[in-house]
């Protein structure tokens, strides 16, 4: 059994973690301020012998005796992260030099949560990991972009200087149950809209592109990267390669909720970028031939089903 700190525990992803990381018989600490988590996400963890749950903020320092942290606490959707982007940065950056500080007190393996938003708006396509990014560092985005690059440096200076344990992943687009059901992001956004029977609103043309993982696949991509080698520290991108345009998601979900919504369109947001499409490549060598498992239709039935629920409370 290892003490595993969960920051964000509460969140979105966070909670499909700490579930994985007790049913593997750990005892988890789940840290969350509840900016953007919900008690909701883990009340049925809350029985759990070896579960404990914390209020805190980690832009402020912890203490706690464990063996490894999974870095998970910043909001992560566009709504979220720019309704106070200077707490956001802080977030990122206050949060890593804690969370880091704590690592090496204890000397714990810690590992960053970091995104495919490093890459801003690519020139490169699929993006691997050696891409340096395309990344406005003054525009709307970039309290989210910057906050986790800024994060990226701080693990890779806290390894070289401190010898502290870590590993980096880069998450691309992830849905699943527990998404927040105003958070902004385009599957829960259609999703919603679908279910209600109101006009799903795509932000420019449609023609842009995501892929999207569905959340199962990326919790086992990260607990196989916290229990890789120590000498591979990544960044590794953690996402699903195949691509879809948001016309497709759009015509998907209708499909599967037998909505009457229509599309209509609306224009494209500051520094919202065209293509996203992770090159996997090195997570398939690094992380016993780890790749997504689940389809977009299976996903998006069981996330259409969590919402379903969630709007008819």
């Amino acid at each position: 059994m290892k003490r595993i700190l969960v920051t964000g525990g509460a969140g979105f992803v966070g909670s499909h973690l700490c579930e994985r990381l007790l049913n593997e018989g750990n005892e988890v600490i789940c840290l969350d301020n509840y900016f953007t988590g919900s008690k909701q996400n883990i009340e049925h963890l809350m029985d759990h012998h070896y579960f404990e749950l914390v209020r805190h903020d980690i832009t402020n320092p912890f203490m706690a005796e464990v063996d490894e942290i999974y870095n998970f606490a910043c909001p992560a959707s566009p709504v979220h992260y720019q309704y106070n982007p200077i707490k956001t940065t802080k977030t990122s950056v206050m949060g890593a030099i804690n969370m880091l500080g704590l690592a090496k007190r204890v000397k714990a393996k810690i590992l960053q949560a970091s995104t495919s938003e490093v890459y801003g708006d690519p020139t490169v396509h699929p993006q691997p990991e050696s891409y340096w990014g395309n990344v406005n560092p003054i525009g709307t985005r970039s309290c989210y972009d910057e906050g986790k690059r800024c994060a990226e440096t701080l693990f890779m200076d806290y390894h070289k200087e401190n010898k502290v344990k870590i590993k980096i992943i880069r998450i691309f687009n992830t849905y699943g149950p527990r998404m927040h059901p105003k958070d902004g992001r385009v599957v829960s956004n259609f999703i919603v809209q679908a279910l209600r029977g109101e006009d799903i609103t795509i932000f420019g043309d449609g023609t842009q592109t995501r892929s999207f993982q569905y959340v199962d696949d990326l919790v086992e991509g990260t607990v196989r990267m916290m229990n890789t080698r120590d000498s591979f520290i990544g960044p590794v991108n953690i996402g699903n390669p195949t691509e879809f345009t948001m016309l497709q998601l759009a015509d998907e979900i209708i499909n599967l909720t037998g909505s009457k919504s229509k599309i209509t369109y609306l224009p494209l947001p500051d520094d919202d970028p065209m293509q996203r499409q992770p090159d996997i490549d090195l997570a398939k060598k690094e992380l016993d031939g780890w790749e997504p498992k689940i389809n977009l239709s299976d996903g998006l039935k069981s996330t259409i089903s969590y919402f379903d629920t969630l709007l008819s409370q």
